[in-house]
């Protein structure tokens, strides 16, 4: 039996919501920079001229280095939620973060109000065990503050060897005062597939992620499942935070034909990139479901709006969560890497999901039970400085104003939606109702056709 957490994962300790295209080392952006803009370096000479000025005054000798990785993480953290710097150190843990395999707490984390996090315990990893709750604001890491952390020091404070521990100081409801938590990092193992037969000759994939196997994974499940002659699919993206925007295509190219369009995307000339379905003509072609909820994120929404789109599924569950921007992580010299966000997607029919999301063609909301614990939902639109949806305008009166703390103030303000912090599958509504779905689809198949 699947249990399944319920909160959305903004990031997984070392993997992040985001669709992204990896670079390799020798792609550069030089030639884009235009040299003749006198405002360019006049920017540039201001910088060299504070560099000087601190290395030269500050009361204590500093490393140009960190006063150069400082401003870059400066510059990044300033663009918009996704955009950051990677130090040599970071960049490398991102590439075996695609791998689905690491060595860190099991917890997810997110920025909400300036304050660092949780919003999940993975279950059964040492978070988990050692009582980590959704919810829980982490305002120090082994003693040291965490005001104004970015995502990314986080996770490099919170990851390390195997065996080695970690302090947190949490804040929680209910507490008189703050409440420090030692854990043991361990490795942790993120499996992209999981699958089975439900009732009745329904198969139930589930994909936590989009790592560089997922697709490959996928084909095997898929043929396992149909040696046990199934006759429909619920495919489940609930609380998938995205990955890899190859992996994606390579998952919608499963259940799609031959050339449809997936996805496309658009940067800031306004060129078009296109991706389609490459399968050699073979594909699933049975009845199917796709699960989503607030944490299905970016690939997941690019595959529940292309199934969508093309009619190839019924979309049933919440609202997903918003994020429809492209990260280009690209290598610099030293071996650091900017995960730069330098593209926005769109839907086969040409829907930009950023901050609106994916509607679900049937809604069905989980039913916290009596007692249940439960978490608020944090989506891409309660995010300080996310994207403006250019399609539908969405905060676009702000977003030109540059009102960011009114933005921030007014999704603050309102009341947060909660859900239930887990839920065992006998309380699952939403895999409930789409095996009812399916098997009316059976039963409707079956009566005679009038006339």
């Amino acid at each position: 039996m699947f249990r399944r957490t319920t909160a959305f994962i903004w990031i997984l300790i070392i993997t992040f919501v985001f669709t992204v295209i990896l670079l390799n080392n020798n792609w550069s952006l030089l030639e884009d920079v235009d040299a003749g803009q006198d405002t360019h370096y006049k920017t540039l000479k201001t910088f060299a001229e504070s560099l000087s000025l601190v290395k030269k005054n500050y009361v204590e000798e500093v490393d140009e280095k960190d006063l150069v990785y400082g401003a870059i993480k400066g510059m990044l953290n300033s663009l918009d939620p996704h955009s950051s710097f990677m130090t040599p150190e970071l960049f490398k843990e991102m590439k075996i973060d695609t791998k689905g395999e690491f060595g860190g707490l099991g917890i997810q984390i997110g920025i909400k109000d300036r304050i660092l996090t949780v919003i999940a315990p993975i279950e059964d990893t040492p978070a988990h065990k050692a009582g980590v709750k959704a919810g829980d604001r982490i305002i120090k890491i082994n003693g040291e503050s965490t005001k104004d952390i970015s995502l990314f020091d986080a996770v490099a404070k919170l990851r390390g060897k195997p065996g080695t521990s970690v302090t947190i100081t949490i804040i929680r409801k209910g507490l008189d005062k703050p409440m420090d938590i030692t854990i043991v990092r361990d490795i942790i193992k993120i499996k992209s597939v999981k699958f089975r037969v439900l009732d009745e000759g329904i198969g139930y994939i589930k994909l936590t992620q989009f790592q560089q196997k997922t697709a490959s994974e996928l084909e095997k499940a898929l043929t396992d499942l149909y040696k046990k002659e199934i006759y429909a699919l619920v495919l489940d993206l609930r609380n998938n935070p995205g990955g890899l925007l190859t992996s994606a295509v390579d998952v919608s190219s499963r259940f799609l034909p031959e050339g449809k369009l997936i996805v496309y995307i658009k940067g800031r000339s306004g060129d078009k990139t296109e991706f389609t379905a490459k399968n050699g003509n073979h594909y699933f072609d049975l009845p199917m479901v796709v699960l989503v909820n607030e944490g299905s994120a970016s690939a997941s929404e690019i595959v529940a709006g292309a199934m969508q789109d093309w009619g190839q599924a019924v979309i049933l569950g919440t609202q997903t969560f918003g994020k429809g921007s492209v990260q280009t992580v690209i290598p610099l010299s030293d071996g650091s890497a900017l995960r730069l966000t330098t593209a926005r997607y769109y839907t086969p029919k040409g829907r930009s999901i950023q901050t609106t999301g994916i509607t679900p063609d049937i809604i069905v909301r989980l039913e916290a039970k009596n007692g249940t614990a439960t978490h608020p939902v944090i989506r891409e639109k309660d995010l300080s400085k996310h994207l403006i949806n250019d399609v539908s305008g969405e905060d676009g009166d702000e977003k030109k104003k540059g009102d960011n703390e009114g933005r921030e103030k007014k999704n603050s303000d309102k009341e947060m939606e909660v859900v239930p912090s887990e839920v065992s599958e006998d309380n699952d509504n939403q895999l409930q109702r789409a095996v009812d779905l399916l098997k009316g689809w059976k039963v409707f198949r079956k009566l005679p056709k009038a006339g």
